[in-house]
C-alpha cells in the first residue's frame, strides 16, 4: 500500500433527506447506533484490520466532522488511523453521488482500496487483508458484498453466479437476486473509462450502479454474499429498532 495513501472511502456526503427530521441537523453517519456514531463502526473494523489512512467524504453539515471524528482515529492499543476529508459541499456546493465522490477521492486512494457507505450498520464486517490480497491478484476490477434482500429492496440488486461472478440481472427478471451491500473493493482502472477524470475537478455529479453493470456486463466484477448483520439505517424507525435493546 502506498505510504501516505489511503486504504478506504468511507461515504459520508449525503443528505439523508428519509432521515429528517434528525438529519436536519446531524449528518446521518453520524447518528448514534448503540452509542456510538454510524461511522465509527466502520474506522474501529477499519483499525482492526490494520488499516492506517481513510479518507471521509462530505458535503451535508460537514463542518461537524471536523470535531468527529476529527484528523484521527485513536483508540489503544491498535495505531491510530489519520483520516483526511474529500469536502465535496465546500469544494462544489453538494454531494456528487457516489462514482462522483469516488472519483473525486482517487488520488488519495491506494491502488486497491475499500469503499463503504458511513450509514450501513455491519458491525462484524471484517476489512480482511486476505479479501484485499487476492482481490489484487484478480482479474476482477471490483469486488463487492452482496446481503440477503431486505424488507425495504426485495427483489435486490444484482445477481450472482456460481463461480463469483457479479451478474448484472434486469429486475423483471426470475433469477435470484441480492442487494448490494455498498461495501467493496475498487481497482483505479474500474473507474479508467468513466468520463470523469481522476479528481473529478469539474465536480461532475455521477451514480455508481451504472459503472457496475457495465463492469458485471464484461466480467470484470466479483461479489461474496455477506450473512452477517447488515442494515442500512435509511428511516428513523430503522434507528429505533436498531437501538430498542441496547
Amino acid at each position: 500500500m502506498g505510504q501516505d495513501l489511503a486504504q478506504a472511502l468511507l461515504l459520508a456526503a449525503g443528505r439523508g433527506e428519509r432521515m429528517r427530521p434528525l438529519t436536519d441537523h446531524t449528518p446521518k453517519p453520524l447518528l448514534r447506533v448503540r452509542h456510538k456514531p454510524l461511522l465509527q463502526w466502520h474506522l474501529e473494523a477499519l483499525q482492526r484490520a490494520g488499516a492506517s489512512r481513510v479518507i471521509v467524504n462530505t458535503a451535508w453539515l460537514e463542518e461537524q466532522f471536523a470535531q468527529q471524528p476529527g484528523p484521527r482515529w485513536e483508540a489503544a492499543p491498535l495505531p491510530p488511523v489519520d483520516i483526511a476529508y474529500s469536502r465535496e459541499g465546500r469544494d462544489f456546493g453538494g454531494a456528487l453521488e457516489t462514482a462522483g465522490g469516488i472519483v473525486r477521492a482517487l488520488p488519495q486512494l491506494d491502488p486497491v482500496f475499500w469503499v463503504a457507505a458511513g450509514d450501513v450498520f455491519a458491525p462484524d464486517f471484517a476489512f480482511a487483508a486476505g479479501d484485499r490480497a487476492r482481490f489484487a491478484a484478480s482479474s476482477a476490477l471490483a469486488h463487492i458484498w452482496l446481503v440477503p434482500n431486505p424488507a425495504h429492496n426485495p427483489r435486490g440488486d444484482f445477481g450472482l453466479s456460481g463461480t463469483g461472478q457479479a451478474l448484472h440481472v434486469s429486475a423483471q427478471d426470475s433469477a435470484p437476486r441480492y442487494t448490494f451491500s455498498t461495501i467493496a473493493l475498487y481497482k483505479h482502472a474500474f473507474f479508467a473509462d468513466c468520463g470523469i477524470a481522476p479528481g473529478n475537478p469539474g465536480g461532475t455529479k455521477a451514480p455508481l450502479a451504472p459503472l457496475l453493470r457495465r463492469g458485471m456486463d464484461n466480467g470484470q466484477v466479483t461479489a461474496t454474499l455477506y450473512p452477517g448483520t447488515w442494515v442500512d439505517v435509511g428511516t428513523p424507525a430503522r434507528l429505533d429498532e436498531l437501538n430498542s435493546g441496547d
